[in-house]
This record gives structure tokens, C-alpha cells and sequence, in this order.
């Protein structure tokens, strides 16, 4: 069996490309940039199932996404988190978080409207973020 998007990563995503390890998405909701990375595992669950390559890759992969929402963004905190309650497939947010965002200071899980962002929006920030990716070693569209 291949590796497969898990059906509710890909109702609440755009796929914005891959880097060597993780899959890179965008949630469509208008709050962020709130991005996931989701390694490119086979029915991969938790972080420490991944081996000790894997974990590295991550971490580096993880941090670059990290720092080009800091870099872009201006953010007043970046959240990272892996819960995995409704999609068991292992799956890491990064978050840009602001204090005059709709969940601040609390967590988005549960706190936000649920608004899509708006086309026009939706497309602008898409081709910025696939733009700075590129600047990620490894990353392909």
C-alpha cells in the first residue's frame, strides 16, 4: 500500500508540494498561515515510529517551515502540534499566530470561526508560500 492523504487532510487542505520527507499543506481556513506537514509514511501514526533518519529529516523540515512563517509572516508566536484525535495519520501543524487573531491567546482547536479564506486571498497567499518553499532544499510542486 502507498502512502495516502488521509480524506480529511484533503477536504481541509491545498497541497502546496513535498519536500524530501513531508507533504507541505495549507488549511483553507482564514486564519494563519496555518500550515501541516504530513510525512510521506505509510500509515504512520506517532513521531517516535519514524526512524532515527526520519525523525532528523523532520525536525530540519519542520524547522524550515518554521522560520520562513517567522521570516514572511512577523508572527507574535509560532504553535507546533501534533494531536491526531479526528485523523490518526501523523500530521504536524505550524501555525503563524497573532494576538488580533480570532483564537488568541487560546488554541485554534475549537476556537475559530471556520471562515474559508477568500479566493482571491486563498490563491495570493498560496503563490507566496509555493514561492519561499522553493527556497526549502528539496521542495518540489
Amino acid at each position: 500500500m502507498a502512502f495516502q492523504l488521509h480524506p480529511r487532510l484533503q477536504q481541509d487542505c491545498i497541497v502546496l508540494g513535498n519536500l524530501p520527507l513531508c507533504k507541505v499543506l495549507l488549511i483553507k481556513e482564514d486564519i494563519g498561515p496555518w500550515l501541516i506537514l504530513v510525512p510521506r509514511i505509510e500509515e504512520l501514526k506517532e513521531i517516535h515510529h519514524m526512524t532515527d533518519e526520519q525523525q532528523i529529516q523532520f525536525i530540519k523540515e519542520s524547522s524550515a517551515v518554521a522560520q520562513l512563517l517567522e521570516d514572511n509572516f512577523s508572527p507574535d508566536k509560532i504553535n507546533i502540534g501534533a494531536l491526531g484525535n479526528l485523523v490518526p495519520q501523523l500530521h504536524i501543524h505550524h501555525i503563524a499566530r497573532f494576538t488580533t487573531d480570532v483564537a488568541w491567546p487560546g488554541p485554534v482547536w475549537g476556537n475559530t470561526t471556520g471562515v474559508i479564506r477568500a479566493q482571491s486571498s486563498q490563491t495570493q497567499l498560496v503563490d507566496l508560500l509555493r514561492d519561499k518553499l522553493s527556497n526549502i532544499s528539496g521542495f518540489k510542486r
